[in-house]
């Protein structure tokens, strides 16, 4: 889990760039050129690339939409492992590994965090599952982040609001890839999982415990 989501915030460092290029909609009829552009950094494009690499834009958008949802989810994972909660029973019989067992934070300095810990045959389960979304049920090649599922079951026919919620979405999930890389970063540096930090005051100043 913490590899995938390593290799997802460094995959999506180039998804950054939010401002326009040639191709202006997607199925939604919502102009994604529009969405992300946020005050006060407006554009954001540091390097340049909507004038150099243009054509790359689309690829770029959808790379940081799915990586923004990936950490979105990630970051309620974070939060309720960091709280104790975990799955009951076993991870793997054979090896008498429970899930409780595994240690979900980067303190240590171990940024893979309990990744080690699961057996091959759980890995490969694992990077199976990755296969079948990304080729089949939420394909990378669909670049416009539709998969027909709606918002929460519910498809939005107002274009106006559903380009807030989809502006919604994109800055949530800048948000939410930078704190659980912040989140990993700050465990390994700090020798504290989430939930002592913000029980010491470390996140708010205020004690929490």
């Amino acid at each position: 889990m913490k590899f995938c989501l390593f290799a997802s915030l460094v995959a999506s460092a180039t998804a950054f760039q939010v401002a326009p290029a040639a191709k202006a909609s997607t199925s939604l009829r919502v102009n994604e050129l529009e969405l992300g552009v946020t005050e006060p950094l407006g554009v954001y494009d540091p390097l340049g690339w909507l004038d150099s690499e243009p054509e790359a834009f689309e690829r770029r958008r959808a790379v940081e939409r799915k990586h923004g949802r990936v950490c979105m989810a990630a970051l309620v994972g974070q939060i309720v492992h960091a709280n104790g909660i975990v799955f009951d029973g076993y991870l793997s019989k054979s090896s008498n590994l429970k899930f409780s067992d595994i240690d979900t934070s980067c303190v240590g300095g171990k940024i893979l965090g309990g990744l080690t810990q699961i057996p091959t045959a759980g890995l490969a389960q694992i990077l199976a599952l990755f296969a079948l979304i990304e080729l089949a049920w939420m394909p990378a090649s669909q670049y416009d982040g539709d998969y027909g599922v709606g918002w929460f079951g519910e498809d939005i026919v107002d274009e106006e609001i559903k380009a807030r919620k989809l502006n919604v979405e994109l800055n949530n999930g800048r948000a939410a890839m930078l704190a659980v890389f912040g989140n990993m970063v700050g465990e390994a540096a700090t020798g504290q999982t989430l939930a002592e930090s913000w029980a010491d005051g470390a996140i708010l100043g205020i004690p929490m415990a």
